[in-house]
């Protein structure tokens, strides 16, 4: 299943097209699905529908994850970690599961991909810091196979 973006045609109608589906999951979804969520978002520039979600969410986004998105130029102040849904797992195309084990639900036709990442979670900023990179250079690596290579922020 793919998502229907609208967007402006050649002749200035807007045209419906489908663009990719990707879901990040963890547990908490308060660090590193909030942080890849954000990262492709940001970087796909709206070729890719991205959601993320948590299999036990927490109150609050890890105000670390805040920070260190915030010095590269990404508001996520305003998220809250969402529960993961049956629906979004099969709407995605893409699930990327990072530490949440047996919790995500599979789907066949889906693709399935696992990123060991520290747990940001009582992390100092400084300490974010190198998880936020790996997960922009994963990001990357994930746009260009879904989209192909694009120059960005």
């Amino acid at each position: 299943m793919r998502g229907k973006v609208c967007g402006q045609g050649s002749v200035g109608g807007n045209v419906m097209s489908e663009v990719p589906e990707v879901l990040f999951v963890c547990v908490h979804n308060a660090g590193r699905s909030q942080m890849a969520a954000a990262l492709l978002d940001r970087h796909a520039e709206g070729r890719v529908l991205v959601r993320s979600a948590g299999s036990a969410p927490a109150s609050e986004v890890n105000p670390a994850v805040v920070a260190a998105l915030a010095e590269v130029g990404v508001d996520i102040s305003k998220e809250l970690p969402k529960p993961l849904s049956t629906d979004a797992v099969e709407a995605a195309d893409v699930v990327v599961t990072m530490g949440c084990g047996d919790a995500c639900p599979v789907f066949p036709g889906k693709r399935y991909l696992d990123w060991d990442l520290e747990d940001p979670s009582g992390l100092s900023l400084e300490e974010v810091r190198p998880i936020r990179e790996e997960i922009d250079r994963r990001v990357r690596d994930l746009l260009d196979s879904l989209v192909g290579h694009s120059e960005s922020n």
